[in-house]
């Protein structure tokens, strides 16, 4: 029998004596068996904003408050965070159901623990860089379906491998680049009237934030240190080398990375929705020096069709201060960030979609859109390719920014042509178990 079985047996069972209405789906509350049973990995801000409600997530009350999900499990390497986010859903629990005392959210350290629930449909990831890609494979490879935090993967290689298991298992992949579902559509509006011509035909695209690429410098963290009680530190590790603790476990490890593979891949992601690229990517990566460090420097992607895709600095303030690109075509242009959306001339922005102009997609929210796929199974708006490839596009250009030099890029071979430093980025050795 399955979860969702057994619980539509239970509604109609004598529990329904027992447990206020609402548990049981009545009071048009979403019935036991039609909730979409979660797990919460990672619980830093992002990833307890997803679960409760905050900054860059767009749910109100996170999805605990959500009539539609059954939050079952949350899990961090850190025990203050993992203990205070069930004892905060067990309480939201059970002041929705009218209990007296709720304990159905439980607390993990090993994400294994979670993936190996069968009750457990889906979960949401909001983890450090370099467990991104690999722990969403393992989650898709144990039937769950996934909603990952940027950077989706740091090689591009385990970005393919991502893709490929998601496939081969069926499952529904949603990257968290929200900007193409929230912010009141205006990058969906600008997606589409530059892919519907409104601007002439697309030249150049400014993009403002740098690119970047896992490059490990070996810079020196610091004095080693204890490691703080209830901070697994071997499995904050991973797939990393084996190191001492130094005081620094946020997003990355310091030397670990060139460029910027944090703020990107909302801006790249939306770039490569424009140029309607989510199956391929640039051929050709020319970097430009720039003066101070080697991520002073300028990239220039090149595209098959003859678009040219900048790095640049935001104009006016510090690199890549609210993101956002500007689309320069022969007969206009368009410019939006998360703070507003202009043209150039202005009349273009005016200008309605004609019946049968290409539309983007129009998803009420990233987390709707997950939740609504998850039931229909149809790809979510930036499934695991589409993700992949927006990652693959930073990659690159990181890659150039990296050995200070230009490259080409095949993006059919997903490779560098020729290039054996180039390629030896393409991947790297994970500490074992958590090889291939």
């Amino acid at each position: 029998m399955t979860r969702r079985e057994f619980l539509g047996r239970a509604a109609g069972a004598t529990l329904f004596s027992v447990v206020p209405g609402r548990v049981m789906g009545l009071d048009a509350a979403t019935p036991p068996s039609e909730r979409i049973g979660m797990g919460f990995i990672g619980l830093g801000g992002q990833g307890t904003g997803h679960l409760l409600g905050g900054a860059w997530t767009y749910v109100p009350g996170g999805y605990a408050g959500r009539d539609d999900v059954q939050v079952l499990a949350v899990c961090d390497v850190r025990r203050e965070r993992r203990e205070v986010a069930r004892d905060r859903c067990n309480r939201i629990y059970a002041e929705r159901f009218g209990l007296g005392k709720y304990a159905g959210v439980d607390a993990y350290n090993d994400f294994r623990e979670v993936l190996a629930r069968p009750d457990i449909d889906a979960v949401l990831l909001a983890l450090p860089y370099h467990w991104a890609g690999k722990m969403a494979a393992l989650a898709a490879a144990a039937g769950k379906d996934v909603y990952c935090e940027k950077p989706v993967c740091v090689t591009v290689r385990e970005g393919r491998k991502l893709v490929e298991t998601v496939r081969r298992h069926g499952r529904v992949y949603q990257a968290g680049t929200q900007q193409r579902s929230e912010y009141g559509g205006k990058f969906r509006i600008a997606c589409e009237l530059v892919r519907n011509g409104r601007i002439g035909t697309l030249r150049e695209v400014y993009a403002y934030r740098p690119p970047g690429a896992f490059y490990p410098f070996g810079v020196p963290l610091g004095e080693p240190q204890p490691v703080p009680d209830g901070f697994d530190w071997d499995l904050w590790l991973g797939p990393l080398p084996r190191q001492p603790y130094c005081g620094s476990a946020g997003h990355a490890l310091p030397g670990c990375f060139v460029g910027d593979v944090n703020w990107s891949p909302h801006h790249y992601d939306f770039v490569q929705w424009v140029l309607d690229a989510g199956r391929t990517g640039p051929v050709a990566v020319e970097w430009e020096r720039g003066e101070g460090t080697a991520e002073s420097g300028t990239v220039h992607y090149h595209y098959a069709g003859g678009v040219v895709v900048h790095s640049m600095p935001y104009p006016g303030e510090a690199i890549g201060a609210v993101g956002g690109a500007c689309f320069v075509g022969t007969e206009g242009r368009i410019a939006v960030d998360r703070e507003g959306i202009v043209s150039c001339p202005a009349r273009i922005l005016g200008a309605p979609l004609c019946p049968g102009d290409a539309r983007a997609g129009r998803p009420q929210s990233h987390a709707n859109n997950f939740i609504e796929c998850i039931r229909s199974r149809r790809p979510a708006i930036c499934d695991a390719e589409t993700a992949h490839r927006s990652m693959s596009a930073i990659l690159v250009g990181g890659t150039a920014i990296a050995l200070r030099r230009s490259v080409r890029w095949d993006p059919v071979k997903e490779e560098f042509p020729g290039d054996e430093a180039a390629n030896r980025l393409l991947s790297y050795a994970p500490r074992a178990p958590w090889g291939a």
